[in-house]
């Protein structure tokens, strides 16, 4: 009988320790069909977060690297250097990127350092006991904004890609979802696009993925796709922010 689904190569057969109805398992599939697809895992050199997805380092085949609290733009960064040829991806949450690491982020964009981030957004603090996050809405109930976020105390959520997309030194920045079948292929294709720009010597690219936390939101996991697409979406509406490179698309 012929084998016609099974687990990429490029993850190891750990156990997931995420949360049901998390979706940093399938983030993490479809960057491991990537590689798989690509053939580079022996290239391949993955930076793992502070946050929920910490020891990421678990679950890729590749070789793996622990960074500080928001500072894997910059281990990735050196990494890439000592090793051009090396493919290097670095994993971060939002609280791992758009806060304590914001600055690294930031420089390792305008830069344009040849590495491939995937960031996973879902609008809170998840390892840390559901905190506001610098992406948690304006009036999304937190455990530190029981009455929902004040964007007039707080400040407003930061758009990622938004941001991003304005330095000169990015190949591309995506914003995609997996909450769907349809999205999730979009998001798969997306991550290969962001890892064959690496390959091909282009310059930085992050997809920023939006992702569901049912245990930190208080819902069950359909839905907390389901609030995912009615509140999520909206305020980070789904696309391409920028594409130095549009005719590598096809």
């Amino acid at each position: 009988m012929a084998i016609v689904f099974q687990k990429p190569k490029a993850l190891t057969d750990d156990i997931f320790h995420y949360c049901p109805g998390c979706t940093h398992g399938i983030i993490h599939r479809l960057v491991a069909e990537v590689i798989d697809e690509l053939d580079i895992e022996g290239s391949t050199v993955g930076v793992a977060p502070v946050g929920c997805a910490v020891l990421a380092y678990n679950y890729f085949a590749c070789d793996m690297v622990e960074a500080a609290h928001g500072r894997a733009p910059a281990v990735a960064t050196g990494l890439k250097r000592a090793k051009p040829e090396n493919i290097v991806f670095a994993y971060q949450g939002d609280g791992d990127l758009a806060a304590i690491g914001m600055a690294e982020t930031i420089h390792a964009a305008t830069r344009g350092e040849n590495i491939t981030v995937i960031f996973v957004n879902n609008a809170i603090y998840g390892m840390t006991g559901g905190q506001m996050a610098p992406t948690s809405l304006p009036g999304q109930i937190t455990q530190t904004t029981p009455y929902g976020r004040d964007v007039a105390y707080s400040g407003n959520p930061i758009r990622v890609m938004e941001l991003i997309s304005q330095l000169d030194g990015v190949a591309l920045a995506q914003r995609v979802s997996v909450d769907s079948v349809k999205n999730v292929r979009a998001a798969k294709k997306a991550i290969k696009r962001a890892f064959e720009n690496q390959v091909k010597g282009k310059g930085y690219s992050i997809i920023e993925v939006l992702s569901a936390c049912p245990t930190n939101w208080g819902l069950e996991p359909n839905e907390a796709l389901r609030w995912l697409r009615d509140n999520m979406m909206p305020y980070y509406p789904l696309g391409v922010y920028k594409d130095t490179y549009p005719e590598d698309s096809n």
